[in-house]
């Protein structure tokens, strides 16, 4: 069920980012269609996706192709096509409203976090003052929390945050101002919840942040909000769409960097990375070099590499997809080579401190060399601890001591078990 509250929640990212790149307003598309204005709010919430006829329509207004939003291709659809596609849009509509609650087993205060996405009242906020240089400086805060790999903080930091953002949007005299916070703290709510695997909840996360970046009228906010949406369509392994919408989003925001301040540098050099991601995970190298190099453009111009800035974005960061990259294309010897002057290198951020290490581990892992890449995560957790309990890094701590079938090194072995996922 959590599966199809996703889904429904990718059919509605998949049509406001069909519509903001059209540059077309909710109320331009809905008057269009013969709606009103709610109706393509809703739609782009992820709610109201069992209505074929709406769904038929939208595609065809904004040049969806109908697969991508689950339908049968036109020509194609018969009267057991729509039979087959109404069942499938009301077990959607089932099931988002079952998938309303946190999984089962999460904690208290995942619980809380995913409550604060949800529309209605949410959890309650600090009851302190809504000043907005007092609400600017709580979100710094959360992002210095992601930036140094406190997680579990983080997530209970979070809830109280979005709650007295989304109160202060209503009552802010500066509410653009409000709402770019707003789609801040949903962004990282989103790179939070997929460090932890949590790809439903963070459609949902993503959305928001999409909606509050467009009332904002911040481009920087909107590439910052695109580059996560990206992200969870390259875990949701959905990286063609990822690439074309980081390009599209990208072709807009590019050239000109020497007038441009550093906080939008960084909005589009973390994008372009993220298109880097997407490409190579597809193994796609000449879009991979394309985004590469582009961002190594943008890096000229920009270095903001501690843990307090709002974007971490520098030639090393740079770097460090790159080397990702050659693992993803299975370029061991070559990523390692990558990866040696960066080991020498000083990276103020925790969390690019340790993702260095954990691509070096990948590498030695691809090669064979297990020791070498048990010593590399264990750097990494000396790094950010936290980090390495992410299901990601405890999958690849999984492979490497099932791969050590002679039980070579016992120490890889308490690791795993360490990390809870014994071979």
């Amino acid at each position: 069920m959590a599966d199809a509250h996703g889904e429904a929640r990718r059919i509605g990212d998949r049509i406001r980012q069909a519509r903001v790149l059209q540059r077309r307003s909710q109320h331009d598309v809905a008057a269009a269609l013969g709606y009103h204005q709610s109706k393509v709010s809703r739609l782009e919430s992820g709610r109201g996706t069992e209505d074929i006829r709406v769904l038929r329509a939208i595609a065809q207004e904004l040049n969806i192709l109908p697969h991508e939003l689950g339908l049968a291709p036109s020509q194609d659809v018969s009267a057991a096509d729509q039979e087959a596609d109404d069942m499938h849009r009301r077990t959607f509509l089932a099931a988002s409203i079952a998938a309303l609650a946190a999984p089962a087993g999460s904690s208290a205060s995942h619980t809380a976090l995913v409550q604060a996405l949800l529309p209605g009242p949410g959890p309650a906020g600090t009851g302190g003052p809504q000043d907005t240089a007092v609400l600017y400086e709580r979100v710094g805060s959360a992002l210095r929390l992601f930036h140094t790999c406190q997680y579990t903080e983080l997530e209970r930091t979070l809830p109280s945050l979005i709650a007295d953002l989304r109160l202060a949007v209503g009552d802010a005299t500066d509410g653009e101002t409000v709402s770019r916070l707003l789609a801040t703290a949903y962004q990282t709510t989103t790179s939070l919840l997929l460090k932890q695997h949590d790809q439903g909840n963070a459609w949902l996360a993503v959305g928001r942040a999409m909606a509050e970046a467009e009332r904002s009228g911040d481009p920087v906010v909107l590439a910052s909000s695109v580059r996560v949406q990206a992200h969870v369509l390259v875990r949701e392994k959905h990286a063609t769409e990822a690439v074309t919408l980081v390009r599209h989003t990208a072709d807009q925001l590019t050239g000109s960097y020497d007038r441009r301040s550093p906080k939008y540098l960084a909005a589009v050099g973390l994008l372009l990375l993220r298109g880097v991601t997407a490409a190579s995970s597809r193994g796609d190298r000449a879009a991979t070099k394309e985004f590469l190099t582009e961002a190594k453009e943008v890096s000229r111009y920009v270095t903001l590499d501690r843990p307090d800035a709002w974007a971490t974005f520098s030639p090393t960061n740079v770097a460090l997809h790159e080397l990702s990259a050659l693992v993803a294309f299975g370029d061991a010897g070559l990523a390692l080579q990558a990866a040696r002057p960066l080991m020498r290198r000083h990276i103020p951020v925790p969390e690019r401190r340790a993702a260095l290490w954990v691509e070096a581990a990948r590498a030695y892992s691809q090669q064979g060399h297990l020791a070498d890449g048990y010593q590399a995560l264990r750097i990494a957790e000396t790094c950010a601890a936290q980090d390495i309990r992410r299901p990601d890094v405890r999958n690849l701590v999984a492979d490497m001591a099932a791969r050590d079938r002679r039980r070579t090194l016992p120490e890889l072995h308490h690791f795993s078990r360490q990390l809870g996922v014994p071979a």
